[in-house]
């Protein structure tokens, strides 16, 4: 059956198409930076589902940039740094939170309309920020409405044509210079061929890798996958953010309540009605992500409900309803009062780590660039700041585009030839082992991790590999076995580093150790090494 399918893929192959610009991903870094290289030539943008199904689409808290003068880019510096435990690359932040308010001024004058308060920007305040600086739009919806800004600027650009339902499945490397992408049409399953001067991945992460989690389940790490059998390097790939709060339902279907709501006052109780936070760190609900991550899974642990409460009661109930109003009617439809107490519990929701680039979104492979979730530009350290991941996006996304932008001389790509078929038979198999690879996952390489899990995870992942089918130009094989890849990154980068650094946590080293103070890299056929921690601002 597979030579009859091949066949007939090779006979409604599409040659090729040519851009000058490649872009892989619909989140705010692929929607902008193919807005932005508009500009200079012709851009494809390419996404794997729809092009509101991202990421950057369902974000609720917000984005962080210093518009307030009471605040500077120095303490938005210092945040970030003492968020990252000591992995933050100074000179990566410091590009992050001087060129940020640039950055969003330029958004403003294109129209992008944030939430005001009395003619001034309504700033609000997360967990690991000492000043109000995170801008809203629309209340708990910036996400949805800052994608939607930039998905209508891109609709309407002629210098851009949107390609949705095409699956990127290899990267085009000739003589290590990227040309383009080799993509899968899921709409006709059919192979295509993207050309490209120059080419941007923007695929998000691989939270979705995960039994819980707060992404769209095709947030599976594809642009992982891709980077590391193109051989790029990748960077700390064991620190993965849980969203300490997101709601509990049996179905574990998960939806983020924001860190927003916290924000605003509500607390953490547990099955006894307790604050615990309070003992635990000084800013107690807003203590960082890993710290709240951690201290509801241990809460959990000690009591019968898989979950603890987020309690509102206290809080105006009115404001609430305004402030939230997603989240509030999401509550209501699952027969919860938001303006009593939510059931909430711990999901996977951020890939802190990715591929590795420089300050401009390139990565090792020339004319192949990386923005977004999936880089590792080194701002995020060891942990995420909360909102800081939008900007991100923003501001590499401008930096990548410009520095590309300059080099648009004329491009002659080499000759690729399709070579992959569907077994339409092998999809139920593909979701079968997507589910147990997201039960490995959560079980042995989790929020709490120690060597005995990890080594037992990894000895898994290779049993399930050694059972793949072997054609490897087989669609839902490729896939699958991207799909080990990835939570192999993980699970090595995760027995490698020996200590407990923000979203990475080992009971059985359970405190951060000075002699891992360094990024550790993976690189396809070589062994993990590690590389200094960048601690001046040049």
């Amino acid at each position: 059956m597979g030579e009859k399918v091949y066949f007939r893929a090779l006979q409604s192959f599409k040659i090729m198409q040519t851009f000058d610009f490649v872009i892989v991903g619909s989140g705010l870094a692929g929607l902008y930076a193919a807005f932005r290289a508009s500009r200079y030539g012709s851009v494809a943008l390419v996404t794997k589902s729809k092009v509101r199904d991202s990421n950057s689409y369902y974000a609720q808290g917000g984005i962080a940039a210093v518009t307030d003068e009471d605040d500077t880019p120095a303490f938005h510096f210092d945040d970030t740094i003492i968020a990252g435990r000591g992995l933050c690359d100074y000179s990566a932040v410091n590009i992050l939170v001087t060129e940020g308010p640039e950055r969003i001024s330029e958004l403003v004058e294109e129209g992008m309309h944030f939430d005001m308060s009395h003619g001034s920007f309504a700033l609000g305040l997360e967990g690991g920020h000492h000043k109000r600086r995170i801008l809203h739009a629309g209340g708990d919806v910036t996400g949805m409405k800052i994608t939607n800004f930039m998905i209508e600027k891109v609709l309407s650009c002629k210098n851009i044509e949107l390609f949705e339902n095409h699956s990127a499945i290899e990267v085009l490397t000739d003589n290590g210079t990227c040309c383009g992408v080799r993509v899968w049409n899921l709409e006709t399953n059919t192979e295509e061929l993207f050309y490209g001067r120059h080419t941007f991945l923007t695929l998000g992460g691989a939270s979705a890798i995960y039994k819980r989690t707060s992404n769209p389940e095709t947030t599976i790490g594809d642009g992982i996958a891709l980077c590391y059998t193109a051989n790029c390097e990748l960077a700390d790939m064991e620190f993965i953010q849980f969203h300490p709060t997101t709601i509990y339902t049996p179905s574990d279907k998960s939806y983020l309540i924001s860190e927003a709501v916290r924000g605003e006052g509500a607390y953490l109780i547990n099955q006894k009605g307790e604050r615990f936070m309070t003992g635990i760190h000084e800013n107690a609900e807003l203590a960082p992500r890993d710290i709240v991550a951690q201290s509801i899974y241990r809460e959990i642990f000690k009591q019968d409900n898989p979950y603890v409460h987020l309690s509102l009661k206290h809080l105006n109930p009115e404001r609430i309803k305004e402030r939230f109003p997603n989240i509030f009617e999401k509550c209501r439809q699952l027969g919860i009062d938001m303006t009593d107490k939510i059931p909430v519990a711990p999901a996977a929701h951020y890939m802190v780590g990715g591929v590795k680039t420089d300050s401009y979104g390139r990565t090792s492979i020339k004319n192949l660039y990386v923005c977004g979730e999936l880089a590792s530009t080194g701002i995020m350290g060891a942990n995420r700041l909360a909102s800081n991941s939008l900007i991100e996006c923003i501001v590499f996304g401008h930096r990548a585009v410009e520095v590309a932008g300059k080099d648009l001389t004329n491009y002659a790509p080499p000759s690729f030839t399709p070579k992959y078929h569907i077994d339409n038979e092998k999809f139920e198999k593909y979701l079968e082992l997507k589910e147990r690879v997201a039960n490995i996952m959560t079980r042995h390489a989790g929020i709490i991790r120690n060597e005995v899990l990890l080594l037992k995870g990894l000895s898994l992942l290779e049993e399930e590999k050694g059972n793949l089918d072997k054609d490897s130009r087989e669609y839902f094989n490729l896939i699958s076995n991207n799909l080990l890849i990835v939570a192999g990154l993980i699970m090595k980068s995760a027995i490698y580093r020996k200590e407990s650094r923000g979203g990475h946590y080992r009971e059985d080293y359970p405190l951060e150790n000075d002699t891992f103070i360094h990024h550790i890299i993976q690189q396809k056929g070589r062994e993990p090494r590690t590389l200094p921690v960048i601690t001046n601002l040049r």
